[in-house]
């Protein structure tokens, strides 16, 4: 299955340079994952920058390299003050509420939490591995450092941690994590969260989205966001980490509302002619 690798280069109007390390092209300019649109690139300003004649780029950077500037300084006494009815993190230093998952949303992350967890965690029962090789949990609270994180999904290898510990919040790094973006999210998820799940090494993250009916599959390199691919609709996918098992994405979508029927015309009324008196 071929990789996709996202970059950040100069408009195809701009001059581009090379230097060794750094590979330009004459492309358009694209976003890298978790990225807004002019984060995670840099003017490069390497030997013979300055030097008259010498071509320029953009060199890409990866999300997780470091955060933006705080906002403010966020406790974790602050979440657990937080009103109930909202998932509270702390994302850059920054206390974020948002809305607890509407049924869409939740039906996404139920419907995929459910399909891996009795293969990979359950023991198997005929559909999975005999022994159990993951721990997957929905919404567990995760401190990463300063920032607290609440994932729709998380996973850890046993291979890292033999134990599930019976506590409100984990600071072991997860193996692999998944959002489901909604309107209300989606900045967050797919910018801020990234940037904070690349900085602490997750190895894999998953982006669903039940409006588009997408998923999109994400391995981290060298500190940077590999786009592995996309899915949508209906498909019977197999996407890593959990490639030895299909998964068919028609199960975690909202059914389409069914059509109404057409309203029925109404019959037209005939006059009748009279005859002559």
């Amino acid at each position: 299955m071929q990789e996709r690798r996202l970059s950040a280069v100069a408009p195809r109007s701009r001059p581009v340079a090379s230097r060794a390390g750094v590979r330009c092209a004459s492309r358009r300019q694209v976003p890298l994952p978790g990225c807004w649109p002019g984060e995670g690139r840099r003017r490069y300003t390497g030997p013979g920058a300055g030097a008259r004649g010498a071509r320029r780029c953009w060199v890409a950077e990866a999300c997780g390299s470091g955060p933006p500037a705080r906002k403010g300084a966020a406790t974790f006494q602050e979440v657990a003050d937080s009103p109930p009815h909202k998932v509270a993190e702390i994302l850059d230093g920054e206390l974020v509420l948002s809305p607890r998952p509407a049924a869409r949303h939740a039906l996404s992350a139920f419907g995929l939490g459910g399909m891996l967890f009795g293969h990979f965690q359950a023991g198997g029962g005929g559909r999975g591995p005999s022994t159990p090789e993951w721990w997957i949990l929905a919404e567990p609270e995760l401190h990463l450092a300063k920032d607290v994180v609440v994932p729709d999904l998380a996973g850890w290898r046993r291979e890292r941690m033999p134990q599930l510990a019976d506590v409100a919040a984990f600071t072991v790094v997860p193996d692999w994590v998944c959002e489901v973006v909604s309107p209300a999210t989606v900045r967050h998820d797919r910018s801020r969260k990234l940037r904070i799940y690349a900085r602490e090494s997750v190895a894999h993250a998953w982006l669903v989205d039940p409006l588009a009916r997408t998923l999109e599959v994400y391995r981290l390199e060298r500190g940077r966001w590999v786009v592995v691919d996309a899915y949508g609709g209906d498909e019977c996918v197999r996407a890593e980490p959990f490639a030895s098992v299909e998964l068919p994405l028609g199960r975690l979508w909202l059914p389409s509302p069914s059509p109404s029927p057409e309203p029925r015309p109404a019959p037209r009324r005939t006059r009748r002619k009279r005859g002559p008196a």
